[in-house]
C-alpha cells in the first residue's frame, strides 16, 4: 500500500481570488503560473463559461514544502464554526511574554490585511497563549 505524500487545503468560500490572496499574504504563498496558452489567470478565467468564471483559485507555496491552498466558490455562506482550522505558527519556540508579543505582531500584520480577532487566550501554566482568528470570509484560524 502506497502512502500519500501530498495533500492540498481546500476552502469553501464566496470570493476565491480574495480568500486565495488574503493567504498568500499570511503565509508567504504565491500564486503559481496560469495554465499553458494563457498569459495570466485572468485571461484563463475569462476562457471559461460564465458560470464558472471566478469559481476557483490557488495559490502554493514557492519553497514546494508546504501544502497547496485550493479556493472554490460555493452558494452557501459560512454558518457554523469549521470543523478543520490551520494553525499558523509564528510562536514556535517562544514563551510567556515572548510568545505573546509575537503573536500580537502577527495579529496586528493580518488585521491589517482584513482579518478579524476572535479571541486571545494568554498562557495559563498548561497552555502557552495562541490568538484565534477569521480570515476575510469568517474562516476561523489560529496563531499559534
Amino acid at each position: 500500500m502506497t502512502s500519500i505524500k501530498q495533500f492540498q487545503v481546500t476552502f469553501d468560500c464566496a470570493e476565491p481570488e480574495r480568500v486565495a490572496r488574503f493567504w498568500c499574504e499570511v503565509l508567504g504563498y504565491v500564486v503559481p503560473p496560469p495554465p499553458k496558452g494563457f498569459a495570466s489567470w485572468g485571461d484563463f478565467d475569462r476562457s471559461l463559461p460564465a458560470e464558472h468564471q471566478g469559481s476557483a483559485f490557488a495559490c502554493v507555496d514557492p519553497t514546494g514544502v508546504g501544502p497547496r491552498l485550493f479556493f472554490q466558490r460555493v452558494p452557501e455562506g459560512k454558518v457554523v464554526k469549521n470543523r478543520v482550522h490551520l494553525d499558523v505558527r509564528v510562536g514556535t519556540g517562544l514563551v510567556g511574554d515572548e510568545r505573546l508579543a509575537a503573536l500580537e505582531a502577527e495579529r496586528a500584520r493580518l488585521e491589517a490585511l482584513g482579518a478579524v480577532c476572535v479571541l486571545v487566550q494568554r498562557a495559563d501554566g498548561i497552555n502557552e497563549s495562541c490568538i484565534t482568528m477569521q480570515d476575510v470570509e469568517g474562516n476561523e484560524f489560529c496563531l499559534d
